[in-house]
């Protein structure tokens, strides 16, 4: 069987929906902020978020001074979209053009952030390869911070199926890796006044 593309299938949502007409647009990523905000993180960390796209958390953390920001997304499109409307801030970004599942850094990041990336892996391959990237890159005292749908939450989102995870069960698929910090559930309410429940998940390196 075909393997399923997944850039083509990002690059066509992107190509054909506007930011706001995606069931993921957050104007404020708070829960995102607030785990940011908890970790006191140094204005120079080097920051990545992963599946950013053309999500607005780079965005905020430009207006917070942040000054070592990487954005990687599978689609060139949606970063295209982000750099177009930062304009010339968006200049102070790294951009990296990659599927996660694939990703190799170049460099160590002292906090990497992934909202709704992560479950869209659900393949045991490709779920092992990031968590052992993620892992092999990521600081001494880093922080991973992964947020998915719940087991209440949606079970497919854009057309495709994706892996729903509980604090539980995330837990134990990073246990290899990471040490659990602490959980939180969060009902994100999208565009279209619906309401998808969502699990997010601080760790560190074993």
């Amino acid at each position: 069987m075909e393997r399923f593309d997944r850039k083509k299938h990002w690059e066509n949502i992107y190509q054909n929906k506007d930011l706001q007409e995606v069931s993921w647009y957050q104007p404020v990523p708070e829960t995102s902020l607030d785990f940011i905000e908890q970790f006191k993180l140094s204005k120079s960390a080097k920051i990545i978020d992963v599946g950013g796209g053309d999500s607005l958390l780079v965005d905020h953390l430009i207006d917070l001074g942040y000054q070592d920001i990487a954005v990687l997304d599978i689609s060139e499109m949606a970063i295209d979209k982000a750099k177009k409307r930062l304009g010339v801030l968006a200049n102070k970004v790294k951009w990296i053009i990659a599927d996660a599942a694939g990703f190799k850094p170049d460099c160590v990041y002292d906090f990497w952030h992934d909202r709704a990336a992560f479950h869209f892996l659900t393949e045991e391959e490709d779920i092992s390869n990031y968590l052992n990237t993620a892992q092999q890159n990521l600081s001494k005292n880093g922080v991973l911070i992964i947020g998915t749908f719940s087991p209440q939450g949606p079970s497919k989102c854009s057309g495709i199926e994706i892996k729903q995870y509980s604090e539980g069960s995330m837990t134990e698929k990073l246990k290899c890796y990471f040490d659990k910090i602490r959980c939180v559930e969060v009902n994100h309410q999208t565009p279209f006044d619906t309401i998808q429940s969502f699990v997010f998940c601080s760790f560190k390196k074993k």
